[in-house]
């Protein structure tokens, strides 16, 4: 058997997280660093600065890595992702880091794209596909219209199985360090279905605050995106993926959480009581 000398391994233990200041990489970074395990925080303001739009700044965020967690922002669905995403992968596998995490979302033509670029760099990889994060009421997205009392989106009647990033975060880490999850999809979601008008409401109940839900047609969201400082070619992007997602294809329940952890997800109702200081 080839022996690797003890500096190679060393390094080839480093792990990259990519969106290290986003909703679910900060989760993920938080978890293995609690784990003593060697992490190198990959966003546009850390020590290596790393840019998707920027690939010259990709290899310097590679070297010495063996393993990674990716997230792309905007969204793995999004036009264009899975060149980009593609081409970071084989960049990652031929720096030596063969082993990948990919987080996309669930019911995405576009993250399919994104999750078969990666595959077919020939990582060993481990696909997680997460319904529309609890996390979206309180951490930027929708947290200011929670906060105005009124919130204004695209989905009337449609249920979600709003997932915790909490539950992303450790199902990451699980596959991140535990090889038997190698070449499997996990579809993660939460453990009930509920509508956005609904959840707004749970919203309501944990802070005590008056919160409305109306719905809006896609293109009058669009038009507020833009109105609130958004880039048109965003907005317009975004409406799309809304429409994709927001279609009625993800009204079920999947069992990623519990296959990977051997426990339920957590709710939406728990999630809404512990974030109750966020909106107030």
């Amino acid at each position: 058997m080839h022996m690797t000398n003890t500096k190679n391994t060393a390094a080839t233990d480093l792990i990259l997280v990519t969106g290290a200041t986003g909703k679910t990489g900060r989760r993920v970074t938080e978890r293995l660093e609690g784990l003593g395990l060697p992490v190198r925080k990959a966003s546009r303001s850390a020590e290596i600065p790393f840019d998707w739009d920027a690939p010259e700044t990709w290899d310097a965020a590679l070297a010495g890595v063996g393993k990674v967690y990716l997230a792309y922002s905007p969204d793995a669905g999004f036009p264009g992702a899975a060149e980009i995403v593609g081409a970071f992968a084989e960049r990652a596998v031929a720096a030596g880091a063969s082993r990948i995490v990919l987080l996309t979302g669930r019911g995405e033509e576009g993250a399919v794209r994104t999750e078969e670029a990666v595959r077919a760099t020939g990582a060993d990889l481990t696909v997680i596909r997460a319904a529309f994060f609890a996390q979206n009421f309180s951490e930027d997205f929708l947290i200011d219209a929670v906060r105005s009392g009124t919130v204004y989106f695209p989905a009337d009647g449609i249920a979600e199985p709003f997932v915790d990033a909490d539950d992303i975060a450790d199902v990451a880490v699980a596959a991140l360090t535990d090889g038997l999850h190698i070449g499997r999809t996990y579809e993660l979601t939460g453990p009930r279905l509920i509508t956005f008008a609904q959840a707004v409401a749970e919203i309501a109940a944990a802070t005590g605050l008056e919160i409305a839900y109306a719905p809006v047609p896609l293109e009058a969201f669009e038009e507020g995106m833009v109105a609130e400082g958004a880039p048109a070619e965003f907005a317009a992007l975004f409406r799309d993926l809304l429409a994709e997602v927001l279609d009625g294809r993800n009204q079920s329940l999947a069992h990623g959480v519990r296959d990977v952890l051997g426990r339920a997800p957590r709710d939406f109702a728990d999630y809404a009581r512990e974030n109750a200081a966020a909106w107030k």
